[in-house]
């Protein structure tokens, strides 16, 4: 919960480009909402087909595979709608096809928080500068400002029934310039159960539980948390 908010929101929107990007950087976030009755919605931007590391697996079966991962994360996080708009992984553009797509999510679901990945490169963590993510960025930016809040652009939507929605509050993740960090510590085993369900990714890493506790170790430093804590980075703007 941002320092700007006396209450959790009502409804969050997640978007990001691949799945496991959520339980990589959110998904503590997310199950301390969700236990405080919060309304999350997960939208994962491609299909991931370029994912995985068993060659012995057809690619054909890597996109099911990787959705039916993401919503056994979600619905351990306490999420109950996951969405995937399907765009081809490896291959993301901030297209006007894109923008339109991420506003009808953001006209249907009407989330006072959007949580997306940052446009901008993050220099400290080769990882996050993976061009789906600062694509997925870009283009979720300029859905939430101008495009949902704005009547008149994609006039389909509108057509749909869907009316313009105007979101209130951003969260940038994977970006270089956090500014709030979330106390993760207790969630911190639940995190790594729900990433390590994304089997066809994690199931190689020998180290993910050490990886991703230096990752959450290196945000609670750059927070200003007590020693030995463990948190999640974002930088929050109000629109």
């Amino acid at each position: 919960m941002s320092e700007s908010q006396e209450a959790p929101p009502d409804r969050v929107l997640v978007l990001t480009a691949h799945p496991d990007d959520t339980e990589f950087c959110v998904a503590g976030t997310v199950m301390q909402w969700t236990a405080l009755g919060t309304e999350v919605t997960y939208c994962v931007l491609t299909d991931g087909d370029s994912g995985g590391y068993d060659d012995g697996l057809p690619r054909q079966s890597i996109s099911p595979l990787r959705r039916a991962e993401q919503r056994a994360a979600a619905g351990y996080a306490g999420v109950r709608e996951v969405r995937f708009l399907g765009y081809p992984d490896g291959r993301l553009e901030p297209s006007i096809e894109l923008r339109r797509d991420i506003a009808r999510v953001i006209r249907q679901v009407r989330p006072q928080v959007v949580l997306m990945p940052s446009p901008e490169i993050n220099w400290a963590r080769i990882a996050d500068t993976h061009p789906d993510h600062r694509a997925a960025g870009e283009a979720a930016l300029r859905a939430v400002y101008p495009d949902a809040r704005n009547p008149y652009a994609h006039p389909e939507l509108r057509a749909q029934g869907l009316e313009a929605w105007e979101v209130p509050e951003i969260w940038l993740i994977m970006g270089p310039s956090p500014n709030h960090f979330v106390d993760v510590t207790d969630l911190f085993e639940r995190k790594l159960a729900a990433l390590r369900l994304h089997t066809s990714q994690t199931a190689h890493v020998a180290d993910l539980e050490a990886l991703l506790r230096r990752w959450q170790t290196e945000h609670a430093v750059s927070g200003g948390l007590p020693a030995g804590r463990l948190a999640e980075a974002f930088q929050v703007i109000r629109l």
